[in-house]
């Protein structure tokens, strides 16, 4: 069992990369436990593994005490000094307590620390691997799929993808390839679990860091993307550089470049629009197609806003479903409330003559003025 056991330490730090001084510490402790389990002893027991011969000993620790009230746990001082004259109150002394049958429970023992601290080293090399790829594209092949999730594998681990994380315009199938988005990397009691999306937002933005070299070094920024997913989806981009068109390279000639991303998310239809420090202008960017002819700011919401549009573009701007308006509010993180030129004016008309109702009249004037005289004379 000796030449066994330390031939398998050898083989662990070797093959996985688990350093032989780690089993061992494991191994003492387990060690530890098993002799007061098998041998129902309650006394402080320590446990040795000789590196060299792979021999196990077992101990009884005991404190050398003036007065011994527990035997298991403490010896006379005069007992210790018979044994070394060096021994003082308060010292530890180690009595090998090693049972004959010891190496059967020895070697059960063992091998499942070893294959514990296996299992452990896998899941921590795992772990690490992963959590690099949080927020991350990884390319993975569709196992299995059950009610809840998709079981992607990624080479050394299966990931999962909830349902809402599945694109409603996708069927998988197994030994498909797809791109996911590692959302999450947990490191669970069972082992790393990683979570991927094909919806999030982020997939979308990495999408374009693969396609568009100018998104990928900084040049030109993605600001905010709001998505449907598998519908549309509407992406705010700005130009670091004044050489440089942020919404024409996004698009990439003829369109070469964002029609790639559509192709990877199903034919999901993309809004580029250009980001900008006035407001207004971004709130109007964000409701492409449409046209816009008046954003107003509420004064009691900084965050809300109508926007005017023509007469005829008004099912354009709030879009199928208020699909365009919504993805709008997303993208700008305003309240948008999108009115016709129509419907406009004749609100803005009802506040003005509301206003005016609430004006003095001169006949109200003289009438307050003679009351004011009246009430002087009477006086």
């Amino acid at each position: 069992m000796s030449k066994e056991l330390l031939g398998a330490l050898t083989s662990l730090e070797q093959e996985k990369g688990i350093k032989k001084e780690v089993v061992i510490d494991a191994l003492e402790a387990a060690l530890a436990s098993a002799y007061k389990r098998n041998y129902n002893q309650a006394q402080n027991v320590a446990v040795e593994f000789d590196q060299k011969k792979g021999d196990i000993h077992v101990f009884a620790v005991k404190k050398v005490a003036e007065e011994v009230v527990d035997p298991r746990l403490e010896v006379s001082l005069e007992e210790a000094t018979g044994i070394n004259r060096g021994y003082e109150l308060g010292d530890d002394i180690k009595f090998e307590v090693t049972p004959k049958n010891f190496g059967r429970i020895a070697a059960q023992t063992a091998k499942q620390v070893i294959m514990q601290r296996v299992r452990e080293a896998e899941r921590s090399i795992i772990f690490d691997q992963y959590s690099q790829y949080e927020n991350e594209v990884i390319t993975g092949e569709v196992e299995r799929q059950d009610h809840r999730f998709v079981y992607v594998n990624l080479g050394n681990v299966e990931a999962v993808m909830s349902s809402q994380d599945q694109m409603p315009n996708e069927t998988y199938r197994m030994h498909d390839r797809i791109k996911v988005f590692v959302t999450e990397v947990d490191n669970a009691a069972k082992g790393p679990q990683v979570f991927v999306s094909r919806t999030a937002p982020g997939l979308l933005k990495r999408l374009f860091e693969e396609e568009v070299p100018e998104i990928y070094d900084g040049t030109v920024e993605i600001v905010s993307i709001a998505r449907e997913a598998g519908d549309r989806a509407k992406v705010a981009v700005r130009s670091n550089s004044s050489d440089i068109d942020a919404v024409g390279t996004s698009v990439g000639p003829k369109g070469q470049r964002v029609q790639t991303i559509v192709n990877e998310l199903g034919g999901e239809n993309m809004d580029i629009v250009e980001w900008t420090d006035d407001q207004a202008k971004f709130i109007a960017n964000a409701l492409n197609p449409a046209e816009v002819v008046d954003v107003i700011f509420d004064e009691n919401n900084e965050r809300a806003c109508t926007v005017i549009v023509p007469d005829y573009q008004l099912s354009l701007a709030i879009g199928k479903r208020g699909q365009n308006a919504r993805l709008a509010a997303k993208l700008t993180g305003f309240k948008i409330d999108i009115k016709s030129e129509t419907e406009a004016e004749g609100l803005f008309s009802d506040r003005q003559t509301s206003e005016a109702s609430e004006e003095p009249t001169p006949e109200d004037n003289e009438s307050a003025e003679d009351d004011t005289a009246a009430s002087d004379d009477q006086e």
